[in-house]
C-alpha cells in the first residue's frame, strides 16, 4: 500500500509543470539566446540561395526588348495621330509639310529667290539640276517628275518658267509665262446685238460688270488650284518665289486660239427668267 502510494505521489510531481525561479540563474544563462529552430534557419539560407540565383539568371536585353516595345507602340500611335488615321507606319501618301527634309531646310536656310533669268536655268536641260516651274510667283522643285517636266515630256512647257497663263488657258507652248492679263476674256460671252437686243443697256451694263467679276474670280480659282496641287503634292516641293521687276509683262497679249475658241454667247432669257 505504501509503494502505492509512493508511486502515485511521483507521477503527480511528473505532471504539475515545472516553475523555474529566475533568481536561481546565472547572469550567463540569463544573456545566452536561444537557439534558433532548425527549420527557420534552413527556410533563410534557401531564400538566400534563391536570391543569388535570381541574380545568376538576370538578363539586361529583356529590359531592353522591353523599351523597344514601348518606343514602336509609341511611334505607330504617333503615326496614327498624325497621319489622322492613314496609317500606323508613316506611310503617308500626302505627308505634312514638316516631315520632309525640303522644308526644314528651308526653314533653316529660308526660301530662295529667283529671277526669270535663273529660274530659267532650272528647266531639266542639264541633268545636274533640278527641274524648277513657277506658278503664281511660288517656285517649286518637280525633279520626282522629270519624265513629265523634263525635254521630251508633255509638261515640259512648264519648266524653268512662271507658266501661269498657260495653266489657265491650257495653250502650253504659247502662254509660257506669268501675266494673266486679259486672260479673264476666256469666260466672257462674245457680244451679239441680236441676243443683247433682249436686256436693256442699263440691264446689260450691269451684267457685264457681273460677268467680269465672275470671270476674275475663275482666274484666280484656277491658279490657286494648281498653287494648292503643287503645295500639297508629296512628289514635290516648294522651294522659293520668283522677283520680278516692274513692267515685266510687256505688251498685253491676246488671248490664244484654244482659249478664244472656247468663248460662246448669252444665253437668251427664257420666259420664265423674263
Amino acid at each position: 500500500m505504501a509503494a502505492f502510494e509512493s508511486t502515485a505521489r511521483q507521477r503527480k510531481l511528473n505532471l504539475e509543470p515545472r516553475i523555474v525561479d529566475v533568481t536561481d540563474m546565472t547572469d550567463e544563462e540569463e544573456d545566452k539566446p536561444s537557439p534558433p529552430p532548425a527549420r527557420a534557419a534552413s527556410t533563410r539560407r534557401s531564400k538566400k540561395r534563391s536570391r543569388v540565383e535570381e541574380e545568376d539568371d538576370y538578363s539586361p536585353y529583356l529590359d531592353i526588348l522591353r523599351v523597344l516595345t514601348f518606343l514602336l507602340m509609341a511611334s505607330c500611335g504617333l503615326s496614327y495621330l498624325v497621319s489622322g488615321g492613314e496609317s500606323y507606319f508613316w506611310g503617308m501618301k500626302n505627308r505634312p509639310d514638316y516631315l520632309k527634309l525640303s522644308w526644314w531646310k528651308m526653314q533653316y536656310n529660308g526660301p530662295r529667290y529667283f529671277t526669270l533669268q535663273e529660274l530659267a536655268g532650272y528647266d531639266g536641260t542639264d541633268a545636274s539640276k533640278p527641274v524648277y516651274l513657277s506658278i503664281d510667283g511660288n517656285v517649286f522643285d518637280v525633279t520626282a517628275g522629270r519624265n513629265y517636266y523634263g525635254p521630251g515630256g508633255s509638261y515640259h512647257y512648264f519648266a524653268g518658267v512662271d507658266a501661269s497663263r498657260g495653266f489657265v488657258t491650257g495653250c502650253f507652248a504659247d502662254d509660257r509665262n506669268g501675266d494673266l492679263r486679259g486672260v479673264e476674256d476666256m469666260f466672257l460671252p462674245i457680244d451679239n446685238p441680236e441676243i443683247d437686243s433682249h436686256w436693256t443697256p442699263v440691264e446689260l451694263e450691269k451684267k457685264k460688270a457681273q460677268e467680269l467679276a465672275d470671270a476674275k474670280k475663275r482666274v484666280r480659282d484656277s491658279v490657286q488650284h494648281w498653287v494648292d496641287f503643287f503645295h500639297k503634292s508629296h512628289k514635290y516641293q516648294f522651294v522659293g518665289k520668283l522677283v520680278r521687276e516692274p513692267g515685266w509683262e510687256g505688251e498685253l497679249k491676246p488671248l490664244c486660239k484654244v482659249a478664244q475658241d472656247g468663248r460662246g454667247y448669252r444665253e437668251v432669257p427664257s420666259e420664265d427668267n423674263a
